[in-house]
Formats: C-alpha cells, structure tokens, sequence
C-alpha cells in the first residue's frame, strides 16, 4: 500500500515537474516563440521554476526509492520559490513590468509544492 500510495505521488510530481521544465526551458531557451507569447516575464521567476523542475523531478524519483530525503528536496524547492517570490515584489515595488497573473502563479506554484510535502513526510518516514 506504502509503496503505491508513493508511485501515484511520484508520477503526480513528475508530470507536475515536466510540465514546469517544458514552460520554463521554453521561456529561457526561446523554445517555440514561447517568449514572445509570455509578454512580461520575470526572468528570475522563470530561473526558480527551472531549478524547481529539477528539485521535483528529482524529489519523484526519491519517492518511488521511498528515500527519507525526497520531501527534503520539496523544502528546497519551497524556498527557492518563496525567494523568487520575494524577488518578484521587489521587482514590481521598482516599477518593473510583469505579468499580473505571475503572482497567483507563484502563490499557486508555493502551495502546490506544499501540499506535495505532506504526504511525501508521512509516506517515506
């Protein structure tokens, strides 16, 4: 049952993570006129949500191994994003162009990370 309950997390995370990787590589790479379609993209933001993808496909693949550092990995990632958050407030407390929804998208980007953790603590523990 354990074993089950982390397999169906870990492809949840996994899908979650490639589709972050293909947004956001497309946005750093100019990958199908991805980049000119976003508008005002915060560059950082697009960085952490990278690394995140990384974070998370590598916290997956510590999820199917049931290792006790997989959720760890989500606290990192978690961070990354509150830190880009951050940077993305002072970006705009600048006056620098962004788009609107960037906000709930790393409000929705933050809780979704969250509620990943959960069940991946009680899960590998």
């Amino acid at each position: 049952m354990k074993k089950t309950y982390a397999r169906i997390l870990a492809v949840l995370l996994s899908a979650f993570a490639l589709l972050t990787l293909f947004l956001s590589g497309s946005v750093i790479f100019d990958l199908f006129d991805i980049r000119a379609k976003e508008g005002n993209y915060v560059l950082l933001v697009v960085w952490a949500n990278f690394i995140c993808s990384l974070l998370y496909l590598a916290a997956a693949y510590g999820l199917v191994k049931l290792k006790r550092w997989s959720y760890k990995i989500l606290i990192v990632a978690v961070a990354v994003l509150f830190i880009a958050f951050i940077g993305l407030l002072i970006h705009i407390s600048r006056g620098g162009l962004y788009e609107t929804k960037t906000i709930g998208a790393m409000v929705f980007r933050i809780s979704v990370t969250l509620v990943f953790i959960i069940p991946m603590k009680k899960c590998c523990t």
